[in-house]
């Protein structure tokens, strides 16, 4: 049946799914695909299929926030997906972190109004193991600059107390603020599917959002940067996972898993702090 807000159906046939907020960044990750197919846009859901490795993949934007990412996730699962990555944007919250930086989000605290909707605040915000270990794993054979740690998904970047309530978090050491993660997490658990969240960090720690939103709006360098990275890094995370199912099946390596299982020899640029 087609969804009524995504417009998609169960004939797609998809199970891994690239969740950005910005429907011109689902058309970037088309960009690294073959065989794609535009499958229109819906109010905030800008929606393309294609095959990446081996791995057909959906792009679907989610718009800002955390309802219309609730609702994404919801409707992916009533046609099949499995697995869904978030490759969004972020703020920092610690003086080291450079723009297009990726923050891995390894739990996320629930300050979002619609994982509050769904669960009581003890039930943790935590991505699937296998998803994030693949998701790291293809950062770190990319030899991306990055931290694995705890991000904060909030309701609204113009409250009044947003400086004191930054700093309260930044004290408690979570990396980056975004909206969606942690309804994604929270949800996507809900409902069984393999979640996971890569942040590309566009304003530095206590820099003026407008101008950090701004820059990476008209393509600033190292946030440009950062969103190709992020994009990548969630390709190469689902070709190994399907490369590695596909081995499942039939237990024997073809030349293209031996390619895509192998871990490349590059120095970790990353930064786990």
């Amino acid at each position: 049946m087609k969804q009524p807000h995504i417009r998609l159906d169960e004939s797609l046939n998809v199970r891994y799914a690239i969740l950005p907020g910005d429907p011109r960044r689902a058309e970037r990750i088309a960009s690294h695909m073959s065989e794609v197919e535009d499958l229109g846009m819906n109010r905030e859901y800008r929606s393309l299929v294609g095959t990446y490795r081996g791995a057909r993949i959906l792009a679907m934007s989610t718009g800002m926030g955390g309802v219309s990412t609730g609702i994404a996730v919801e409707e992916l699962h009533n046609i099949g997906v499995t697995h869904a990555i978030r490759i969004g944007s972020c703020g920092a919250l610690q003086t080291d972190i450079a723009p297009g930086e990726l923050l891995i989000a390894a739990g996320a605290v629930r300050d979002d109004g619609t994982s509050r909707a769904y669960v009581r605040e003890g039930y943790p915000a935590v991505p699937d193991t296998e998803l994030l270990l693949a998701l790291t794993e293809s950062i770190r054979a990319q030899g991306f600059a990055h931290r694995l740690g705890i991000i904060r998904s909030h309701e609204s970047f113009y409250i009044d107390d947003i400086e004191e309530i930054n700093e309260y978090w930044s004290k408690k050491g979570v990396l980056g603020s975004d909206m969606e993660t942690a309804a994604l997490l929270t949800v996507g658990r809900l409902r069984g599917m393999k979640c996971a969240s890569v942040l590309n960090n566009v304003v530095r720690w206590k820099e003026c959002i407008s101008h950090g939103v701004g820059s990476y709006a008209a393509g600033a360098d190292a946030a440009a940067a950062g969103e190709e990275h992020s994009i990548l890094a969630a390709l190469e995370a689902f070709a190994r996972l399907e490369a590695e199912k596909k081995l499942e099946k039939t237990g024997t390596f073809s030349s293209f898993q031996r390619q895509t299982l192998q871990r490349p020899q590059i120095k970790d640029r990353g930064d786990e702090r």
